[in-house]
């Protein structure tokens, strides 16, 4: 039976010795050769997943999905099984109504008052009032055009004969028709809600209002011209920051000639102490340059020379190099890129690692909006001794791993940037992580999903502009649309040396 199964098998040994060896020099091949396929597919697992982040946003990082099994289960307990109008009384009564928000107390009120029948139903006796009851409705009442027709009376004097009449008031676009709440909505509709000009001018084409794409292309255009001197002061507002975030996001432009777009960029830098107890006014200011050489932030930054928070970007590097900024990493890079070799293949290394970053971030919990001296002595007592304990940590598992592992590479991009990490330990004015400046771009990350690119290089410089309003009007608690309608009405005939005046943060003091 053996020899039936072994029929090509050699006689003698020394045949025998040269085919084991053979047999194991294979093995070796194909074990390393799975052992590569293994690494190959890790390594794609996470590229996945951050390709995935980039097309859908970032999502929610929990290690497992028990959360959302449960939120599931209560979208379900939540949802009625029954018409409400048709329920049982006691069935409705029976469930616990969620807590209702009052209605604004700003919204005009309208009565409609439901009188019963003049006489009584039963006997035809006369009816007095005794009280009555009240209940209210939200109702929305569509957005409705006019149109201002500017009258300015000629009149004439009998003694001497001349002609008087009143100027003409400015309009904010020379010969335009369009009034400043028409272009703060434009505005506010494009880069704040995301709303491309041709849906825009469908919608208004429903109303019976024909207007042109490209109308109203040229009122975002001659908008950004007459706003562009506020901007110009809201960036130096911005830069005369004791620290700064900063990051960017890629743009498509159209590329004139060539049949295709470019990767342009909007860089944002977020000027926002009030995590540390600082009540100056918060503010972003977007800047966008065709493409990511390093030349831009060194421009962008020439007159800042304090602490910035931002990513490893190597166009950074040349900057604090020189000694005049100061670098402050990110932790939230770090466990992001943890997160994503967790989520790939829930790696125990890459566990360990979140953990301990999740027990850094619970320490800023107890100090948001503390003053910087208690901050720094929260930090240099309690987070110190996790930071030491976490270095020594990397320091030991990278020793572990291969040298081109995603693991490995991660660990190395923490330790090189060490002293940038914990540098917000020792500086109470500074954050664990540049989030601030995440934030301020998902502005654009959303408008990026609706539009297919800027039409030039021209259109990303008005982008930025606009976006820098809106975002800082959003930071100062004010309504965009309302502050630009504001603003357009009254930059046309402001002094420019009061300029200062219309800047978010005292048109919010100004209209308390």
């Amino acid at each position: 039976m053996l020899e039936s199964a072994t029929p090509d098998l050699p006689d003698d040994v020394e045949s025998l010795r040269a085919l084991l060896v053979e047999s194991r020099r294979e093995n070796r091949q194909l074990r390393s050769t799975l052992i590569y396929r293994d690494a190959q597919i890790k390594k794609l697992l996470i590229q996945m997943a951050r390709l995935k982040r980039m097309q859908f946003g970032a999502k929610s990082e929990r290690l497992d999905r028990e959360i959302e099994q449960l939120e599931l289960l209560i979208e379900e307990l939540q949802t009625p099984s029954v018409t409400p109008s048709r329920a049982p009384i006691d069935t409705l009564t029976e469930k616990a109504a969620p807590v209702r928000r009052p209605l604004p107390a700003h919204l005009p009120r309208e009565s409609v008052v439901h009188a019963p029948a003049a006489a009584c139903p039963s006997c035809g006796g006369p009816l007095r009032m005794i009280g009555e009851d009240v209940s209210k409705m939200l109702d929305y009442v569509p957005a409705h055009w006019k149109v201002i027709r500017h009258v300015r009376p000629k009149c004439a004097c009998d003694a001497c004969q001349q002609i008087v009449q009143a100027e003409a008031p400015s309009r904010p676009i020379p010969r335009g028709i369009a009034a400043p709440g028409l272009l703060a909505h434009v505005l506010v509709a494009k880069y704040c809600d995301s709303l491309p000009l041709h849906r825009q001018a469908e919608i208004y084409g429903r109303d019976g209002v024909e207007i042109e794409r490209s109308t109203l292309a040229d009122w975002v255009g001659g908008s950004a011209a007459l706003l562009a001197p506020l901007v110009e002061r809201l960036g130096e507002h911005v830069m005369s920051a004791a620290k700064l975030h900063a990051d960017d996001t890629p743009v498509p432009v159209r590329s004139p000639g060539r049949g295709q777009t470019k990767t342009g960029r909007l860089w944002t830098h977020v000027r926002d102490d009030r995590p540390a107890g600082n009540e100056r006014p918060p503010a972003v200011f977007f800047q966008y340059t065709p493409d990511r050489r390093g030349e831009h932030p060194r421009r962008h930054l020439q007159s800042f020379a304090c602490t910035l928070q931002a990513d490893g970007y190597a166009g950074f590097h040349h900057l604090f190099e020189t000694g005049r900024i100061r670098e402050a990493a990110c932790w939230a890079h770090v466990r992001r890129k943890f997160f994503d070799i967790h989520q790939a293949n829930q790696s125990p290394i890459a566990k360990a690692a979140l953990d301990r970053i999740t027990a850094l971030y619970a320490l800023e919990q107890d100090i948001r909006g503390k003053p910087p001296d208690i901050r720094k002595q929260h930090r240099q007592s309690r987070a110190g001794a996790l930071h030491a304990d976490m270095k020594e940590w990397l320091t030991a598992t990278v020793g572990t791993l291969s040298a081109k592992s995603d693991l490995a590479t991660t660990i190395h991009y923490a330790t090189s940037r060490w002293p940038a990490l914990t540098r917000y330990r020792d500086d109470g004015s500074l954050e664990i992580d540049n989030n601030i400046a995440e934030r301020a771009l998902r502005i654009v990350a959303l408008g990026r999903k609706n539009y297919l690119f800027c039409g030039s290089d021209a259109g990303g410089e008005r982008a930025a502009a606009i976006y820098s309003l809106i975002d800082t009007a959003k930071l100062n608690g004010l309504n965009p649309e309302a502050y630009l309608r504001d603003v357009i009405t009254r930059i046309v005939d402001h002094p420019a040396n009061r300029l200062d005046e219309l800047l978010p943060w005292n048109h919010a003091e100004a209209t308390r």
